[in-house]
């Protein structure tokens, strides 16, 4: 592989949106550690106080107490840009690939197809994935990650174990 190119071009950007996300999470804290409400916080984001806190706050689950944003799969929002990725490209097999038992058997290729149709028929085609944020509990990991469409915004939820198996996946109307 070339040591100069579209790959390379590629990976700087990606290390670059990787730096900028930590720098804004880093920022949101510190105003938040300054009084600053999600209200304000949302409204610079041009999203609302939920949307803020989900993608930026510390929950704590009221069953355990344990902090949801210490993640029970580390690398969970990677996994799942790559879940997403295949399921835009229609890769049905490589979607599937790690799926539990449960899944493996509820949702085969043609529900894949079949609501992967119902989105397009319904928001039109695919334009991006937008920044991704994960919480965890008990012995699961759930990925939110925002899809733009051009007529229209969806949120595809991927559940997985610790095991790094996917025990989930819905796609719901956005949640801004």
């Amino acid at each position: 592989m070339p040591k100069h190119g579209p790959l390379t071009e590629v990976g700087e950007a990606l290390r670059k949106v990787r730096d900028a996300e930590a720098k804004l999470r880093e920022t949101v804290e510190t105003a938040r550690e300054a009084g600053h409400t999600w209200q304000e916080i949302g409204d610079l984001l041009g999203t609302s106080r939920q949307a803020a806190f989900q993608r930026f706050g510390r929950p704590v689950d009221p069953a355990t107490g344990e902090s949801m944003a210490e993640l029970k799969l580390p690398d969970a929002v990677q996994r799942a840009e790559e879940l997403v990725a295949e399921l835009v490209g229609c890769n049905w097999p490589e979607v599937r690939r790690t799926f539990d038992d449960r899944m493996s058997q509820a949702v085969g290729e043609d529900e894949l197809r079949l609501a992967w149709s119902q989105v397009a028929g319904s928001v039109g085609r695919y334009e991006r994935m937008g920044a991704g944020y994960a919480r965890s509990t008990d012995e699961y990991t759930v990925v939110h990650m925002p899809l733009a469409f051009e007529a229209g915004e969806r949120t595809v939820l991927v559940t997985y174990r610790e095991n790094g198996q996917v025990a989930g996946l819905w796609i719901k109307p956005s949640e801004q």
